[in-house]
């Protein structure tokens, strides 16, 4: 049975990649991406060249079968994503976890009672950059991912408000206005807004990295005042 890597790539800065995923990008037999043409890039950088898969979120059970099928062959896999950590926000573990089931079923009728290794490589991820310079606790918090973008924003945002521990989610530069104007009237209804602070993220590792602090009022007035580009990491927490 082959092993699964789930290696962690930079999530804009590329000094940020680890030797130990770097090496096991050139060790393994194929590479599994979301996207081709960005992963493409990034082994270009390093000079790797190995075979590609695509696999991201509407990947069909046909797809699945495919990498299980490599892994029943002895093959080496690595999983990456975009940028950063995949199973975090991505649909990494769904992979996983279908792969673990599907394998020991599929093992168990060959009388063959193999399982498959799942080897995590560390690294990059948007959520530990923001926590790290965050500057308030971080011993325990909540990660909520992507806001839905129709049904269930409403009920997103409200455990937001809700929480007694600081909550990290992700937005898009297209939806991040209009995501802290709805955070932002969510909490003047179920909590008090003005005992609600931001730390949000944008372009984090990269060039234009920039990090705004304060309330929610006051990011938003430093934001609408740019054009939003990049992506945004989003940490609310009670002032």
């Amino acid at each position: 049975m082959g092993i699964l890597y789930i290696v962690a790539t930079p999530i804009g800065n590329l000094e940020d990649f680890t030797f130990r995923a770097l090496r096991i990008l050139k060790e393994a037999d194929v590479i599994l991406c979301e996207d081709t043409r960005v992963t493409k890039k990034l082994l270009a950088h390093y000079k790797v060249d190995k075979p590609l898969l695509s696999y991201h979120q509407h990947s069909k059970e046909d797809k699945r079968q495919e990498i299980l099928d490599l892994l029943l062959q002895d093959k080496n896999l690595a999983l990456v994503t975009d940028a950063g950590t995949p199973g975090i926000s991505d649909p990494g573990n769904e992979l996983i976890a279908y792969l673990l089931k599907t394998a020991s079923t599929k093992t168990k009728q060959l009388s063959n009672f193999c399982t498959i290794k799942v080897v995590p490589i560390p690294g990059p991820s948007a959520l530990s950059a923001l926590a790290s310079v965050a500057g308030i606790p971080m011993d325990k918090f909540v990660f909520l991912g992507y806001p839905p973008h129709k049904k269930g924003r409403k009920k997103f945002f409200e455990e937001v408000a809700q929480s007694i521990h600081p909550v990290i989610f992700y937005e898009s530069p297209h939806r991040i206005l209009k995501t802290l104007e709805e955070l932002n009237e969510i909490l003047r209804k179920v909590a008090v807004a003005e005992s609600h602070s931001v730390v949000v993220g944008r372009e984090l590792t990269k060039q234009f990295e920039t990090v705004y602090r304060g309330s929610i009022d006051s990011v938003l007035k430093q934001l609408e005042k740019e054009k939003p580009r990049g992506e945004f990491a989003i940490a609310v927490f009670r002032a």
